[in-house]
């Protein structure tokens, strides 16, 4: 808990902005479950409400960690907040047009049955671009400079980020062929609340795994250097298990695109 209150004491000190979009969407998660509970609408067998609560927790986690990481960046104060501040907007319009299409009872995601859908999303289609345009940049910059942590969790960062691009990348996937599942009709059986399909491939599963991947292996790593005083042990440790985590990535997605699901019920 004192982790995470450093990290959000961080950014609202150095980017009052994306701090003010990590609220943003904190109170979205709020009202997306007060819809969840008021409002009885159902889209693709989910009440219309999940998916903003959704995108919600994890957008706000998304620009907390680009907010927190920048700062172990030896860039001007200026550059930080370029950088910060185009992400944070760009999520903060992505959501906004995720919690509209909600409200309106309608698809966010693969709608293009009128102008106005389409052109929502097409806008979060080039909005989502700049926010991954920010991921490459992050992979040369973690690569190119020496950031202000230790060695091994500089290596973690650099995976980090290097397994969301995939995740990104995962994403693209499903807007090439306007669907999630593989093998069934969105909005089919699904796990409670998460939604992934149990009859059929969910490529929505290592699309997920593939965008935390950025908190989950620095978070590994911050621990893991408690384990020995050896930084190439540390080191060696972070890599083995980013492999394993990419590989897993790789398996879900390879099972999605067969058409098989994660969990089968």
């Amino acid at each position: 808990m004192t982790g995470i209150k450093n990290v959000l004491a961080t950014v609202k000190r150095e980017n009052p902005l994306a701090y003010g979009v990590v609220i943003f969407h904190a109170m979205l998660v709020v009202l997306s479950l007060l819809g969840w509970m008021i409002d009885d609408r159902m889209l693709d067998g989910l009440n219309v409400w999940v998916k903003p609560m959704k995108f919600s927790i994890s957008g706000g986690i998304y620009v907390l960690t680009v907010g927190y990481l920048i700062t172990l960046y030896p860039f001007s104060n200026r550059k930080k907040k370029l950088v910060t501040n185009i992400i944070s907007w760009a999520m903060a319009l992505e959501i906004s047009i995720v919690v509209i299409q909600a409200a309106r009872g309608v698809r966010s995601h693969f709608n293009q049955s009128n102008i106005v859908d389409g052109i929502l999303f097409g806008s979060m289609g080039l909005l989502i671009g700049i926010v991954v345009l920010g991921m490459v940049f992050f992979i040369v910059e973690t690569l190119r400079l020496r950031l202000k942590t230790t060695v091994p969790v500089q290596v973690a960062i650099f995976l980090g980020w290097c397994i969301v691009f995939y995740g990104s990348w995962v994403g693209g996937q499903m807007i090439s062929q306007m669907s999630h599942t593989v093998g069934a009709p969105d909005g089919g059986e699904g796990l409670p609340v998460l939604s992934w399909s149990t009859v059929a491939g969910d490529l929505r599963i290592a699309h997920f795994f593939g965008l935390h991947a950025i908190q989950i292996i620095p978070l590994f790593a911050i621990k893991a250097q408690k384990w020995t005083r050896l930084n190439w042990i540390k080191i060696l440790v972070i890599l083995a298990f980013a492999a394993l985590y990419a590989a897993w990535l790789v398996f879900t997605f390879y099972q999605a695109k067969q058409g098989l699901p994660l969990i089968n019920l």
